[in-house]
């Protein structure tokens, strides 16, 4: 069994875009990138997809982690644009980030081609595809699924696990990802993966562990209490 993670950290600029409440709970940036370092550094899983990384808190993982953890990313070609207030970064740039235990071949690394702020990042470790996503909502999305589908296809293991923000619920992903792909389940009374007050129930419940020709259990919810706008989501898969 491999156990691995997924979270989006929220890139700073889009809490500022879109006034967050995380800016309310922590108003000093640095503070909330070194306690989002400490919490990832805290996972026990050997596998750890992080979303909206900034260029600031991908410097304080490379600092934080050991030298036995790889950290591979995916630059996005886009760079998030301050709208409301100057931002408090010192590096606006934004990652998609795979954590691994163990060495880890970069497979494919790319935005998708509607989106320049989302993608997709495979590597391969420990005989299996592992695929770290974030998606976007709307109608990009089934074309952005279709190309994770793909990826997956190519792959000559064929057992795969996607971890990532997926926007969208769990019957959604699982159905137009296709034959073949299979979502964690949550226990019933897992907190949020993107708690809000407002908006469908459905929508509360965005990030996923999805396998491919393996099998996934013991996911679960961590509560962060708003140092993200999403929750860590764990699972085990093989």
């Amino acid at each position: 069994m491999l156990t691995v993670a997924t979270w989006n950290v929220l890139h700073r600029v889009h809490a500022e875009n879109w006034d967050s409440d995380v800016l309310d709970r922590w108003p000093e940036e640095s503070a909330r990138i070194a306690a989002v370092t400490a919490r990832v550094a805290g996972l026990a899983e050997r596998v750890v997809a992080l979303q909206e990384v900034s260029g600031d808190q991908l410097a304080s993982l490379h600092s934080a982690l050991p030298a036995s953890r790889s950290i591979r990313t995916l630059d996005y070609p886009r760079v998030p644009t301050p709208r409301r207030i100057p931002t408090r970064l010192a590096d606006r740039s934004e990652h998609l980030v795979l954590l691994v235990d163990g060495p880890a071949e970069v497979v494919a690394a790319e935005a998708f081609a509607d989106d320049p702020g989302k993608g997709l990042l495979a590597v391969r470790t420990a005989g299996l595809l592992v695929v770290a996503t974030h998606v976007s909502t709307g109608p990009r999305r089934p074309g952005q699924l279709a190309r994770l589908a793909r990826v997956v296809a190519e792959a000559p293991e064929r057992t795969a696990v996607l971890l990532g923000d997926f926007n969208a619920d769990r019957t959604t992903v699982t159905a137009e990802l296709g034959p073949g792909f299979a979502v964690a389940e949550l226990p019933p009374a897992a907190p949020p993966t993107r708690p809000r007050e407002t908006g469908a129930p459905k929508s509360q419940w965005i990030d996923h562990v999805v396998v491919h020709g393996i099998g996934g259990r013991g996911a679960v919810v961590d509560d962060v209490a708003g140092l993200s706008d999403h929750n860590p989501v764990r699972a085990e898969v093989g």
